[in-house]
């Protein structure tokens, strides 16, 4: 079977919107059979992607973005946000993205973050006066904070496969999430700077004050897990691990998570586990199809032959990652091409955790974008919306995130700063 054929298959079977894992398994199997290979081969590459110390955390820190959902953390953050901000035009634009960044330091997940917080601020507001399409745009663009702020699934994807420190790449993502904020709120503010249609809330002490005392706790769960791994107490499976414990408590402390409602939680942190594992493990199939048939050396080598400018190169991984993630999930995005691009980038002397937080923030935008943006399939369900209604809200929100991308081109050595200021 040739790579062609390999490509077209499964090409064929994600349009016919076939799980992405499943799409990948079937073709690389066939391939293999088709090239004389063992299916004892594809059992022990499916069980070697997966056998990854730095993989470890990606169970545990998806159990702790699902306790911080069930535990109420996201309301609760919204209220205190609410309280401070309700007398500003466009409050609810800032509060959706606040307590996207305040919830990003748990959830890790720009689904889980839109599942979460979008059930709670989409019809908030509808109910305010604010269009439906501001409501699906900004609540779907800051959800992608998530992913890119500490702790961060694809980030940990990112170091077990680049073989970096999760560390070091957990505080390189610092700053371009926060920046990524800043420049939705920028958004928000040019969007609802003149709409007087949209309702605002009396500023009052004592509610700042109660709603300010219910989120001293559970922000203590970011200093607890990034200042443990910054500060060399844990290591990121440990931090992880730390941190469940700790919403745990939260969660039985505040009565919003009993014993009896711990099986719906383990199980829906085991469904989404085993969804992640097993898109790594048929994407490593299909990398080792990739690998035998030179497919990395012929990238190496059309790259080094197009451009000797790193800026270059790096300017051709955010279009090519953009790209990708909008018909296949990050975590496959990242098994598939890492192995390909983390060779050529060390040829161009880029850093390996540069180009990961290029790779992680270009391939967000993808999942608000056509034909298979997963964000977007969230908020239809939950707003129940049109493709369109979601992407074309999504638009203005997007600026920011791609002159971010190039900030990150033409400065790469700009978000390492951090890293080597705390020694990772």
């Amino acid at each position: 079977m040739s790579l062609l054929v390999l490509c077209l298959l499964i090409t064929a079977l994600l349009v016919l919107r076939v799980p992405i894992a499943f799409a990948f398994i079937g073709p690389s199997l066939a391939y293999l059979v088709s090239t004389g290979q063992s299916v004892g081969l594809a059992l022990r590459l499916v069980a070697d992607s997966t056998a990854s110390f730095p993989l470890l955390a990606v169970p545990l820190f998806i159990l702790l973005g699902c306790l911080a959902n069930h535990a109420g953390i996201a309301d609760r953050l919204f209220d205190f946000a609410l309280a401070i901000l309700g007398r500003v035009r466009g409050s609810l634009g800032y509060v959706s993205v606040g307590v996207s960044l305040g919830f990003s330091w748990m959830s890790g997940s720009a689904v889980a973050d839109a599942a979460a917080l979008g059930k709670l601020q989409i019809p908030a507001m509808l109910r305010s006066g604010y269009s439906k399409n501001f409501a699906l745009g900004v609540v779907g663009s800051a959800s992608l904070i998530a992913p890119v702020m500490p702790p961060s699934i694809p980030a940990v994807i990112f170091a077990g496969l680049a073989a970096v420190s999760t560390g070091a790449l957990f505080a390189a993502s610092v700053v371009p999430a926060l920046l990524m904020a800043v420049g939705l709120c920028l958004v928000v503010f040019v969007l609802v700077r003149r709409d007087d249609n949209i309702q605002r809330t009396e500023f009052a002490w004592p509610r700042v004050w109660e709603t300010g005392r219910r989120v001293i706790a559970p922000l203590g769960a970011p200093v607890v897990i990034l200042g443990g791994i910054l500060g060399g107490l844990f290591t990121p499976t440990e931090a992880a691990a730390v941190g469940v414990a700790y919403m745990a408590v939260l969660g039985f402390a505040y009565r919003t998570l009993t014993v009896r409602a711990l099986p719906k939680v383990l199980t829906e942190a085991v469904v989404t586990t085993g969804a992640i594992m097993l898109i790594v493990a048929s994407a490593n199939l299909l990398g080792y199809a990739f690998a035998r048939e030179r497919v990395p050396q012929v990238v190496s080598e059309f790259m080094t032959g197009l451009t000797t400018d790193p800026t270059v190169f790096l300017l051709l991984v955010f279009l090519l990652s953009m790209v990708l993630g909008t018909a296949l999930d990050a975590v496959a995005v990242l098994t598939l091409t890492v192995p390909i691009l983390l060779p050529i980038s060390l040829t161009y002397g880029v850093d390996p955790i540069a180009l990961g937080v290029l790779m992680i923030v270009s391939q967000m935008i993808g999942l608000l974008t056509p034909p298979v943006g997963t964000v977007i399939f969230v908020l239809q369900a939950i707003a129940k919306a049109r493709m369109s209604e979601v992407f074309w809200g999504s638009v203005p929100f997007m600026v920011p995130l791609v002159i971010l991308c190039f900030g990150i081109i033409f400065w790469p050595d700009a978000i390492l700063y951090l890293p080597q200021r705390l020694g990772l």
